[in-house]
């Protein structure tokens, strides 16, 4: 079988997924069109010769309807011959795109192959094309008392590992400040393409708060208690706030793949391989737990231990999904998102499968180390898992 190679990967700053932030105003497929152009650009690929696109996006209604891959292939002034799909496995939709575009590559259907991600948060509202999880909906037969939202399986999870309110806030405020480091370090300038946006250029995450510190987080009331889910779930202390939370974020990112022999035979330096992939189904009411079995199944397939992983990239959708990944794999604080996470950077749902792989081959290539492993919580119940190795 082929290896298939990540040749570049991009992308855009965040901005605060609501009215007035800083990417606000930049329609989802000009924005993945805009990232597109410049992953092209940075690698002078001929765009004719990309036999595919696969986008991740989470919410494909609104501005993101009717294959958004496709019509940012259109608008970013690829040739018409290039086709292009978009998946949905809710957060991890991105992520799931780079495996099947590697996945595609390695089989042999693909040379070169562009995975990427988008969501515009602050124009396509998260749940704007959710589906009834009312126990008399189709599901109700097997979940009789409903489905919950992210926000009480990340409660239930902070609950059931013993996190109190201080730890979630000083792993939150560590995230803020390992990403505050990094920005000022120059540490993101090489992987972030910046937007132009109504005549000045976006480059820097809006997301990241340098002086944020425990003492501040500790004000922030809990998001999502009321009576009802007082009274179904009286475990629970109600510690997740919007600080201990990824923020609502708009982004795009993408990644250029292909197989080592096409990259030698273009004259382009691969910057890292993938070594292993793994997918997983995981508890729908703790629903964010999925990253434990899927990084243990990517682990067993590629014949690995966790010691032998030089930086893991955890996707911080709340606190204790880190964390509770931390404790079960027994994991080295330090090798865990250490430019910080989506609590700092943002969470642009569909954009952050690749945003994770960006960060993780940039840590990488800073520190020299070989292995990576990416994971990322998904909705419903699932997760996916990547390995990689720099090159």
């Amino acid at each position: 079988m082929r290896s298939a190679v990540i040749v570049d990967v991009v992308r855009t700053a965040s901005g605060k997924g609501k009215v007035g932030g800083a990417l606000s105003s930049a329609h989802p497929v000009s924005l993945l069109a805009d990232t597109l152009r410049a992953l092209l650009a940075r690698t002078d690929v001929d765009p004719a010769s990309i036999d595919d696109v696969i986008a991740g996006c989470v919410s494909q209604a609104g501005d993101q309807a009717l294959n958004i891959a496709r019509n940012a292939v259109l608008a970013a002034g690829i040739p018409e011959s290039v086709p292009g799909t978009t998946v949905d496995r809710q957060c991890g939709s991105s992520q799931q795109a780079v495996h099947f575009a590697a996945q595609g590559v390695m089989a042999g259907a693909y040379d070169i192959v562009v995975a990427c991600g988008v969501e515009s948060m602050s124009r396509v509202p998260m749940g704007y094309s959710s589906v009834d999880q009312h126990p008399t909906a189709p599901l109700g037969a097997r979940y009789p008392e409903g489905l919950i939202g992210q926000g009480i399986s990340a409660e239930l999870i902070a609950a059931r590992w013993k996190f109190d309110r201080e730890t979630l806030d000083a792993y939150s405020a560590r995230s803020h400040q390992r990403a505050a480091k990094i920005a000022a370090e120059g540490g993101f300038d090489d992987e972030i393409v910046p937007i132009s946006i109504g005549g000045s250029m976006h480059d820097r995450d809006e997301t990241v708060r340098a002086s944020t510190t425990v003492e501040g987080l500790g004000t922030l009331k809990p998001s999502f208690v009321d009576d009802g889910l007082a009274r179904r779930f009286p475990e629970i202390e109600w510690r997740i706030t919007a600080g201990n939370s990824s923020p609502l974020t708009d982004a795009a990112s993408a990644v250029l793949i292909m197989s080592e022999e096409k990259a030698a035979q273009l004259g382009l330096r691969p910057r890292a391989r993938f070594h292993e992939f793994a997918v997983a189904g995981s508890d729908p009411l703790l629903m964010l737990t999925g990253v434990i079995p899927a990084t243990q199944k990517v682990l067993a397939r590629a014949g690995m231990s966790i010691d032998e992983i030089e930086a893991y990239e955890v996707n911080e959708a709340f606190a204790p999904v880190p964390l509770a990944w931390q404790h079960d794999l027994q994991a080295d604080p330090d090798k865990l998102n250490p430019r910080g996470g989506a609590i700092a950077l943002g969470h642009a749902l569909g954009a952050s499968g690749v945003r994770l792989l960006a960060s993780l081959v940039t840590q990488l290539e800073a520190t020299g180390g070989r292995y990576g492993l990416q994971t990322m919580c998904e909705g419903g119940g699932m997760a996916n898992a990547t390995i990689i190795e720099r090159l």
